[in-house]
């Protein structure tokens, strides 16, 4: 008879994503990267966490207030976040780990061999953690499209970012090239294989030579349609708009009131199918999030950034223009004559789409995976012999 532990498996890797609510680009990276590592390993324990929902209710409180500055007085919040970026942490460590304590006690006992962390803040939560702990366990700090001083944790054994500025700016403050993966930001892999524009236009029912606008507003439906409704009657050439409200119902119908009578509009709510809307369009309005960036740049669709929130988002617009994959509309009353212009001069929509396009990483959800896996303890030689 053979031994017992001839029959005994590798043991499962157990990776451990945390993410917060506000952001889509967080979810939508956690989620990117869970397919790809369940890709490359069916048997891996792949679980997204809200890192926030494991700590105590007035951290919760504490770190989402951000929240009231932004909407009542962006200024103000402008000026607390510029702060934040530069500085070598987002918070008193005293005050993270009071409220944390929940969530390092949940960490402990998944007993993960990889954090990954998509978030800055959350990102200093696991390093105290494991810090503090002294764990074994391997973290990966996901920086997605824009860098924070914050990110630098001496116990983070990963950075997978975006190539070029982001990567440059991690080793200037400090980080080894060995432990910087310029991949990319993770998106979903249905981006690595896009199908067909003219057939995709026709299955949209998008109508022949038309240029096609896709308008989005975020997984939760923010911005200001009626202003960009505005500016949209303005444009004299031929045009349609396709509206996505996400899922802000409210939204939606204060959309289908204002494109009422007008055969051109078409008002979506949420959609699974974003990389279809995305090949089949012309031009892309929309906030400036890192993964509605990366996922239009797959599909050669250049970006109008508008109304971005400020801080992160104003860098991002930043970075749109330095890229050439689009333009930042700097006042709403410009959306127009930036539209009229664009359409007017296809050979320059045309360099933004090429430009947009060498942005494109539709495969960094793999090499993220296949960099973070190795990451994970080899199996025991003994429990296969």
């Amino acid at each position: 008879m053979f031994p017992v532990s001839c029959f005994e498996t590798m043991p499962e890797s157990k990776i451990l994503i945390l993410t917060v609510s506000h952001g889509a680009s967080h979810r939508r990276a956690a989620s990117a990267l869970e397919k790809a590592l369940h890709t490359r390993k069916p048997d891996a324990t792949v679980e997204i966490v809200d890192a926030l929902e494991r700590c105590a209710g007035w951290f919760r409180a504490y770190y989402n207030s951000y929240e009231i500055p932004l909407k009542y007085w962006p200024g103000l919040w402008a000026w607390i976040e510029g702060i934040q970026h530069r500085s070598e942490s987002t918070g008193p460590g005293w005050l993270y780990r009071r409220g944390a304590q929940p969530l390092f006690r949940f960490i402990e006992s998944f007993h993960p061999d990889v954090v990954i962390a998509t978030e800055v803040g959350v990102c200093e939560l696991a390093a105290m953690h494991k810090r503090e702990s002294r764990s074994t366990l391997a973290l990966v700090g996901l920086v997605l499209m824009d860098f924070n001083r914050a990110w630098v944790q001496p116990e983070v054994d990963l950075y997978p970012s975006v190539a070029g500025d982001m990567a440059e700016e991690l080793e200037a403050a400090g980080v080894a090239p060995s432990r910087i993966l310029p991949c990319g930001l993770p998106i979903d892999p249905v981006f690595a294989s896009l199908p067909d524009r003219d057939a995709i236009r026709l299955k949209l029912q998008l109508t022949p030579g038309i240029p096609t606008l896709l308008v989005l507003f975020g997984g939760g439906g923010h911005g200001n349609p009626a202003r960009i409704q505005s500016e949209l009657k303005k444009v004299k050439q031929p045009l349609q708009a396709v509206y996505v409200a996400g899922r802000n119902r409210r939204l939606e119908e204060q959309l289908r009131s204002l494109s009422r009578g007008n055969p051109n509009y078409r008002v979506l709510g949420w959609v699974d199918n974003m990389h279809e809307w995305m090949v089949g369009a012309d031009l892309l309005i929309s906030k400036p999030g890192g993964s509605t960036l990366m996922e239009a740049a797959a599909c050669s669709l250049p970006m109008l950034a508008f109304d971005p929130l400020p801080g992160n988002e104003v860098r991002t617009c930043a970075r749109i223009e330095k890229w050439g994959a689009g333009v930042w509309v700097k006042r709403p009353h410009d959306l127009a004559p930036t539209l009229e212009r664009l359409l007017a001069y296809p050979e320059e929509l045309l360099e933004l789409r090429q430009k947009a396009l060498t942005l494109a990483r539709p495969h960094a959800a793999q090499e993220a995976a296949a960099a973070i896996l190795k990451l994970c303890p080899a199996p025991n030689p003994s429990a296969t012999s």
